[in-house]
């Protein structure tokens, strides 16, 4: 595909990694020259430098020619003015990133009126995965598929846990419950596993399933935590205020620390339920005169790395429940161990992720499209969501009779709105939505799993 890209900070030059990896044609457009060539040395990418939203620069882009038009600069008006004038021109698809609150209420409208096909918010995209995680704090992270019909959750097995030493086929009868562990990591091994897999304490699984049959599957396996009421965040950017909207929606308790006064002031309009409070999050005597020792959960979202993941290590050193690490430069969380941080959060990543699943499901809008794509554990895995539009050879066929792929796993089914852990007997049929996990990179179609 053809695809410009407007803004090479860091969700751009996240998506420009990404696609171009995927074998796309990719021209950037940013008015910082040294940043362009650092991307055209790296990749094998064209770059232009000046304002994505001047019409001649567009023109030199050849925006007109483009499949797809993705604006990502930090200004959410000049991205909604680049994707109006690239409408215009006459670009396939038009992608926008729309950051600030105010316009949070009128996405409707700017997708209708200034051309954009998709919107997109690293900051509320990255607050709705943290709610996710502090709503179900035994998992590292959660996964939503299918508008949340199921998900994948990550969780650690500790010491003495029941599922320690059993072979994966006998899970789900011991515990009554229909799941699917799908990725297994064991120190630096990444494992799509079988049913003969042994779970040994330390591992790092991922389990898909409803989320009703999750959630019963850790409660009768002893993993369940208790629930977070009470929420400290230090940093009140943007994420921090989704964030502690969504969280006091639900009816947590949140006070968040910000250094800056003219924030706190705003905070204070927009979050009259949450405790707002002028002082420097990494002063620790302040973090222990505000509670730290009796919070619940503790998210660390400034805009340095470094003093997130610092904080954090001191909020599990204060024995919090459940610590959250915003995180930008992703090889930082490698160097991170479990006792160090429980969930790293990227908004970046995630941001990157939702546009790569629109990318692939535009290349194959006839087949079996992406609809969702997750990365797993360093972007070692790849767990997708493909809608089965059309009867290929293998579709109506029972699964043990498929040869697919090696290294790939089907996860789950979703039929009539409800989900199925498949067996052997079980088949894929024109209208279900269908998960696939596997270590094979760049899959765009289902009937990309089956051996030809």
């Amino acid at each position: 595909m053809n695809i410009v890209i407007v803004g090479d900070g860091k969700v751009g030059s996240t998506l420009v990694k990404q696609l171009s990896k995927e074998g796309h044609d990719i021209v950037i457009i940013d008015n910082n020259l040294s940043v362009i060539e650092n991307s055209m040395n790296m990749y094998d990418v064209m770059g232009i430098d000046g304002n994505g939203a001047n019409l001649l620069i567009q023109k030199q882009a050849a925006v007109d020619k483009s499949d797809l038009f993705i604006a990502a600069t930090s200004s959410d008006e000049l991205n909604m003015l680049s994707c109006m004038m690239a409408k215009k021109l006459g670009a396939k698809h038009r992608v926008g990133r729309v950051r600030n609150p105010e316009y949070s209420d009128q996405l409707g409208f700017l997708k209708e009126e200034l051309g954009m096909n998709m919107v997109i918010n690293p900051e509320q995209t990255t607050a709705l995965e943290i709610s996710r995680i502090l709503r179900f704090p035994t998992a590292i992270k959660i996964e939503t598929f299918s508008n949340g019909r199921a998900e994948l959750i990550e969780i650690k097995v500790p010491e003495g846990s029941r599922l320690v030493g059993q072979p994966l086929y006998k899970l789900s009868s011991m515990c009554d419950v229909k799941v699917l562990i799908c990725v297994v990591q064991r120190g630096t091994q990444v494992i799509i596993p079988t049913g003969e897999f042994v779970v040994q304490a330390g591992d790092r699984i991922s389990i898909t399933a409803s989320p009703h049959q999750i959630h019963t599957f850790i409660k009768r396996t002893g993993l369940l935590k208790d629930k977070v009421k009470m929420v400290m965040i230090v940093g009140g950017s943007r994420l921090g205020h989704y964030l502690a909207k969504m969280l006091l929606e639900v009816g947590m308790e949140v006070k968040i620390i910000e250094v800056k006064e003219e924030v706190c002031r705003q905070l204070s309009e927009d979050l009259p339920k949450a405790i707002i409070i002028h002082g420097d999050g990494t002063n620790h005597e302040l973090l222990i005169e505000e509670g730290i020792d009796s919070t619940d959960a503790f998210i660390s979202l400034t805009g340095i790395d470094e003093e997130n993941i610092i904080l954090s290590m001191y909020a599990k050193k204060k024995q919090v429940k459940k610590v959250v690490t915003k995180i930008n430069k992703i090889s930082f969380s490698k160097l991170l161990t479990d006792d160090m941080v429980d969930s790293i959060v990227s908004p970046k990543y995630l941001t990157a992720n939702q546009i790569v699943s629109y990318v692939r499901g535009l290349q194959n809008s006839m087949g079996s499209s992406v609809q969702t794509l997750h990365r797993l554990v360093d972007n070692q895995v790849e767990a997708l969501e493909f809608a089965v539009k059309v009867k290929d050879h293998f579709i109506g066929k029972q699964l043990k009779d498929l040869r697919l792929k090696e290294n790939l796993l089907i996860a789950t089914i979703i039929r009539n709105h409800k989900t199925i852990i498949p067996a052997g007997n079980d088949t894929l049929e024109v209208g279900d939505r269908v998960i696939i996990v596997t270590t094979i990179p760049y899959l765009r179609d289902l009937k990309d799993i089956v051996l030809q």
